[in-house]
């Protein structure tokens, strides 16, 4: 299950759409569950009290976190249990860093998450190429790096 980055800080374009789309051509085989499907899933669940938006995804800002706690553990746990999801992609925020005088690289900080347990299987924080403030290629560049870490497999 993929989930909306949380926090996008000055990043122009849509990081949502460009990591789906980055997601889905390089995963081979892998059914990923979108953000607008859990919605879509969620819109019909009225009972279950989850979003997949505003997540409260403050504490891997403050420590190392090795296992979710609530209120996020529930809300992943009862999302991911709707649609069936073995792991959770969780990318927690998407920021624009300067590089220099004219160009920039955004940084996407993301969690791979066990629905189950709350264990945090893989945490990293990484950057895409440096592009003027403008480029889409930015925005591609980043998402693109991220796909290809947690799809390392999946080659070339």
């Amino acid at each position: 299950m993929l989930l909306p980055v949380q926090h996008v800080q000055g990043v122009r374009g849509d990081p949502d759409a460009e990591l789906a789309f980055t997601l889905q051509g390089l995963g081979g085989n892998i059914v990923w569950v979108l953000p607008g499907e859990v919605d879509e899933v969620l819109a019909r669940s009225p009972a279950v009290q989850a979003s997949t938006r505003g997540l409260p995804v403050g504490t891997f800002f403050a420590a190392e976190v090795e296992r979710i706690g609530d209120p996020l553990y529930g809300q992943i746990r009862r999302m991911a249990a709707l649609v069936d999801a073995e792991a959770v992609l969780l990318p927690v925020v998407a920021s624009l860093e300067a590089q220099g005088d004219t160009l920039s690289a955004i940084r996407i900080t993301s969690a791979v998450i066990d629905p189950r347990s709350g264990r945090v299987a893989w945490f990293g924080v990484l950057q895409g190429g440096a592009y003027p403030p403008d480029d889409p290629r930015g925005l591609a560049s980043a998402m693109e790096t991220l796909a290809r870490t947690l799809l390392w497999y999946a080659g070339d």
